[in-house]
């Protein structure tokens, strides 16, 4: 099992910046993929980005070139940096990941609230 919490949410202005963290409870060399998915009110959970650590990170085509996805193995942590952003870009982001023993399950964290305003 691993225990993901998330933080640095908030409330920002259009073309604003907001940074997300996600810590992992173990090494993150035990999972095999991790990532951010996001919910607005009424909508489905969709995909933010992912990253497995060796490839090319996937994004979203509504945040390509805008949000960047990092891996601090030292922290076991992955990062979502959030640029210019957008209303539409508002929601709960919540924290996901595959651990390489159990790569079709996902643990989830508890979500972050990211509001952009005009």
């Amino acid at each position: 099992q691993v225990q993901l919490v998330e933080s640095g949410g908030g409330s920002v202005q259009a073309g604003g910046s907001l940074r997300l963290s996600c810590t992992a409870s173990r090494s993150i060399f035990d999972i095999w993929l991790m990532g951010w998915y996001r919910q607005a009110p009424g909508k489905q959970r969709e995909l933010v980005a992912s990253t497995t650590g060796g490839g090319e990170p996937d994004y979203a085509d509504a945040v390509k070139g805008r949000f960047t996805i990092s891996r601090d193995n030292r922290k076991n942590m992955v990062d979502l940096q959030m640029n210019n952003l957008k209303p539409e870009d508002t929601g709960v982001y919540y924290c996901y990941a595959h651990l390489l023993a159990e790569p079709a399950r996902p643990y989830w964290g508890k979500g972050t609230q990211v509001t952009v305003s005009l």
